[in-house]
């Protein structure tokens, strides 16, 4: 979608109807993700694609009908042999795909969702799939506000509070709700679309334990770097497929690295020559969580070393170390955990207490900044 967004905003400000066609779920081998998109505007202008050529066709005719009509359809494609007549896909996988119709009245946030994308900022849109209401009705949602409605306040306010949650990790999926915003009802489909890169982690120190936050981090939406100065440790084949290796000093790595208010560093090194000029780095530079690994003897002395650098008092502040949560981990996936529990709790503002030593809501809302 990301791609094609440059032209759907040249059509929706000529105030030309044009059917979207978006894929919302896929399995097995389907090869496109979710967020896919497809679009025929005036005159049968074809941008995009869902399938790779595999069903587009029958999807030009179906988004002409919905521009015709109005009314949102819902298409799923599945396997076809590569000389059968009837359409699907040849890959053996299965996507399904919401073809609405786009104009500034059915949809009044698009044009404003179009200029945060182009500027690089944070946006999801929020579309109804299936149930009560009307399907294809969008709410797109930024970190401040909302426009748009799904049907009801209720509902409106619930998937607002999720999709910022998965804006926070560009997180792309299909959520369920009651009419009025039930979490526990699944009547009401809702694709939330994220526009948003993932957040960086990065993990220094190609250890056991870094492997088993690697694949953590690349389980929870981000976008995982594992580096160390040790070719012989710093290897792809001990780590999660998705995650980029590198072999370099940390402190180099992260002076050439950019990061934001999003970005996760881990530091498990517990080496002095690592992590003190790697960790002086890191604590003058944005990120939501820095953690270092090691025994509280190790953490007074990284912080003497830390200080003797330069480092102040607000500066050390910003450190998680020893790194995790108590949780009373012993392995390095126990360690993972409770590294990722303390990145969660960080996050949102969570106590990190057990949840029956707490009153009050279980998901309040999301911190201010």
């Amino acid at each position: 979608m990301r791609e094609i967004l440059p032209a759907l905003g040249e059509w929706y400000a000529a105030g030309s109807p044009f059917g979207l066609a978006t894929v919302v779920a896929v399995s097995r081998s389907a090869p496109r993700d979710p967020g896919a998109a497809m679009a025929v505007g005036p005159g049968g202008e074809v941008v995009g694609s869902v399938s790779g050529g595999c069903v587009e066709g029958a999807v030009f005719e179906l988004a002409q009908e919905v521009v015709a009509s109005g009314e949102a359809r819902s298409a799923t494609f599945g396997y076809s042999d590569d000389d059968a007549f009837a359409v699907g896909l040849t890959c053996g996988g299965e996507i399904t795909l919401l073809v609405r119709r786009v104009t500034a009245a059915e949809d009044p946030s698009f044009g404003r969702v179009v200029e945060t994308v182009a500027a690089g900022g944070p946006v999801t849109v929020a579309t109804v799939l299936d149930g009560p209401g009307r399907r294809g009705a969008t709410l797109a949602v930024w970190p401040d506000g909302a426009l748009g409605t799904l049907g009801t306040a209720g509902l409106d306010a619930a998937v607002a509070a999720d999709a910022r949650g998965e804006l926070a990790q560009g997180v792309t999926a299909t959520r369920h709700y009651g009419p009025h915003g039930e979490r526990r009802e699944d009547t009401v489909a809702v694709f939330l679309h994220s526009f948003a890169p993932p957040p960086r982690m990065l993990v220094f120190g190609a250890i056991d334990y870094a492997a088993a936050v690697a694949r953590i981090g690349d389980f929870l939406g981000y976008r995982v770097t594992v580096c160390d100065a040790r070719p012989v440790f710093a290897t792809p084949q001990r780590f999660p497929a998705g995650v980029e290796v590198v072999v370099d000093w940390p402190h180099r790595y992260l002076r050439g690295t950019a990061t934001d208010d999003r970005t996760v560093v881990c530091v498990l090194t517990h080496d002095p020559k690592f992590d003190v000029p790697l960790l002086e780095e890191a604590l003058r530079r944005p990120a939501a969580y820095i953690g270092a690994m090691g025994s509280r003897r190790t953490h007074e002395d990284r912080a003497r070393r830390l200080r003797e650098a330069g480092l102040g008092t607000v500066e050390l502040s910003r450190l998680r170390s020893p790194v995790g949560l108590d949780l009373g981990a012993r392995t390095p996936e126990e360690v993972a955990v409770s590294v990722a529990a303390e990145i969660v709790a960080l996050r949102w503002g969570g106590s990190g207490m057990p949840l029956t030593a707490t009153t009050g809501l279980i998901h309040p809302p999301a911190p201010p900044g």
